[in-house]
């Protein structure tokens, strides 16, 4: 009996360093993947269009999750988060052009300008909180707009501000001209802003940034100031949105009016629900979906923006947690029932879902190719296969119909292969309760 207690105690013993280590994958493999999506494509692919939709991408999650600050870690729905990146880009470019700055540096001093304008709007916004302070960053990002407009000295007018990034001071031999070397330092920044944003986010202080959005009159009891925090949020979210438009600059060199618009604000909005605000890098990956939108698929249909409505509506109806929280629970469920037992239930849920896809896409070409035509940029086709406009829309309406149809029937069956896993798992627990 002795010896049988030592050896169920020795393998109890090495069995407890598993858990740690699996903690421990399970924090290292998102930022894994994150070095993985930014550093190994370049090598593989060294096509231009590439670089310049992975600059995209990391200049986009830096933005998404400073916004993430605001948002998921305050409560705070900011309209007017695209100023602190455009005018922290602005004044990078007015110091790179006047000063010099070497431009490994212009990023932190990108962040700074944004962090000062955040002193100054953040005063003016955090003096309210919900609807009231959503509808203030509005009209200050109106304001921001208008300006830029209306001061064309310094914000550049129509042409912007455009910057030389080759004309910096030199680091060895990388003079940051060719698009690779430029690539290079933008992601070295996003990996450098997204753990410094991964720090922050476990500090006290935002901990206090979670007790405010939760329930900002017991905040207050226990002794914090809810607007004092709010506006350090605002002022560290915008130093951290001024560094990702300067990322911008960097890769496209010049800052125009646009960068402060309101169409970027609602951008980075969308990508963080996409992704999901509950989770740290939910918004990474809303960065990087929204890239694909505005980036791959623009390039292949003009109704990329009605593509992007569409799923940002599929995710917020059918995961308001967005895809990280998707992917959490799916997680969860696959270690609870197993693949075996879940295996049905998911193959016919992607079957729905392509088929579903092709249905929309067929419908959506065809109309866009009939109203703009084909050689105004609308070419009608789905999955880069052309399809002939001369068909009848009798036949496409049917192609739809059937597609649809099976689509249907396909989530009917993931329905019933859910339902039978459930079943399976609620007599398993009722055996086991019973013995």
């Amino acid at each position: 009996m002795r010896k049988v207690a030592r050896a169920s105690g020795a393998s109890e013993s090495s069995a407890l360093p598993a858990a740690p280590s699996r903690a421990i994958w399970r924090g290292l493999a998102p930022w894994l993947a994150l070095v993985g999506f930014l550093a190994v494509p370049p090598f593989v692919w060294p096509q231009s269009w590439l670089l310049a939709y992975l600059a995209q991408s990391a200049t986009m999650i830096v933005f998404a999750l400073s916004y993430n600050l605001l948002l998921g870690e305050t409560g705070l729905l900011s309209f007017g988060h695209a100023g602190y990146a455009g005018l922290g880009a602005l004044v990078a470019a007015q110091v790179f052009n006047r000063i010099g700055v070497p431009l490994v540096l212009l990023p932190l001093v990108g962040g700074l300008g944004g962090a000062l304008c955040g002193v100054l709007f953040g005063f003016i916004a955090t003096r309210r909180a919900g609807t009231a302070f959503a509808m203030i960053t509005l009209g200050l990002g109106e304001l921001v707009v208008a300006a830029a407009w209306a001061l064309p000295d310094w914000f550049g007018g129509e042409a912007g501000v455009a910057i030389d990034r080759a004309s910096g001071a030199r680091l060895g031999n990388w003079s940051f001209g060719p698009a690779r070397e430029a690539y290079a330092l933008i992601a070295l920044w996003c990996l450098l802003a997204s753990a410094a944003m991964l720090a922050l986010s476990r500090t006290p202080f935002m901990r206090l940034a979670n007790a405010v959005r939760d329930n900002p009159a017991r905040a207050a009891a226990i002794g914090c100031y809810p607007r004092r925090i709010r506006y350090g949020v605002v002022v560290l979210s915008a130093f951290f949105a001024g560094i990702a438009g300067t990322l911008g600059l960097i890769n496209i060199e010049l800052v125009s009016t646009e960068s402060v618009g309101m169409m970027r604000s609602g951008a980075v909005l969308i990508a963080t629900v996409i992704g999901g605000t509950a989770a740290f890098f939910g918004p990474v990956a809303g960065a990087i979906v929204l890239t694909f939108f505005s980036a791959a698929v623009a390039s292949v249909t003009r109704a990329w923006l009605f593509y992007l409505g569409l799923f940002f509506v599929v995710v917020v109806v059918a995961s308001p947690d967005g895809l990280a929280g998707f992917v959490e629970r799916h997680a969860a469920r696959l270690a609870t029932h197993g693949w075996r037992r879940c295996r049905a239930a998911y193959l016919w849920g992607v079957a729905a879902a392509l088929l579903w896809s092709a249905a929309v896409m067929l419908a959506v070409q065809w109309a866009y190719a009939a109203q703009f035509g084909v050689d105004d940029g609308a070419g009608f086709n789905v999955a880069g296969l052309p399809l002939p406009m001369a068909a009848s829309p009798v036949w496409f309406g049917v192609a739809v119909f059937m597609l649809a149809a099976l689509g249907a029937l396909a989530a009917r069956y993931t329905s019933r292969a859910r339902a039978r896993v459930d079943v399976r798992s609620s007599s398993t627990q009722t055996a086991g309760s019973s013995q």
